[in-house]
């Protein structure tokens, strides 16, 4: 058997966490509204929030997730051109220093494992945003996150859109 037909033989016989737990995926659901009202209610834009959902998800390689808020962005009136370099928005003028901020913290939450990066991001994060809004980006980023998760390990599939 080679590498790719024990891949598609695995990915087969995956188990959808979400279908297979709905008590505990209706749970995430509702957290993840609840983040959503939470940056609403801290001013933060639904394009920053979806900013953020993505640049998480580009970190984790969440093909379902990137596919689902890269929709999300765009009804948002997030631009293509953003997006496209969304990856590399240190190295653009494309960001406001708000949502810089946002996404540097949300790249700290990602990755805590660099103490460095958390500290700089958090620092950074702390001369531009509320309190409240640092709060919302953080629970936005750790939200994501365990969506990533269910959506990489249980392997959810990404399918072409007709007439796109």
């Amino acid at each position: 058997m080679t590498d790719r037909t024990t891949a598609t033989a695995t990915a087969q016989h995956r188990v959808y966490v979400d279908k297979q737990s709905p008590r505990a995926y209706q749970a995430m659901l509702a957290t993840a509204e609840a983040v959503r009202a939470t940056a609403a209610d801290a001013g933060l834009d639904r394009r920053l929030v979806e900013l953020v959902n993505l640049r998480v998800s580009q970190i984790n390689g969440c093909a379902y997730c990137l596919h689902l808020h890269t929709r999300a962005a765009i009804q948002a009136g997030e631009t293509t051109q953003r997006l496209g370099v969304l990856a590399a928005w240190r190295d653009t003028e494309l960001f406001t220093p708000q949502e810089r901020a946002a996404l540097g913290l949300a790249e700290a939450t990602t990755s805590p494992a660099d103490a460095a990066l958390q500290e700089d991001a958090y620092a950074v994060a702390r001369e531009v945003l509320t309190d409240d809004q640092l709060s919302a980006v953080i629970w936005v980023a750790v939200a994501i996150n365990a969506f990533n998760r269910v959506s990489i390990l249980s392997k959810h599939p990404v399918r072409a859109v007709p007439g796109r």
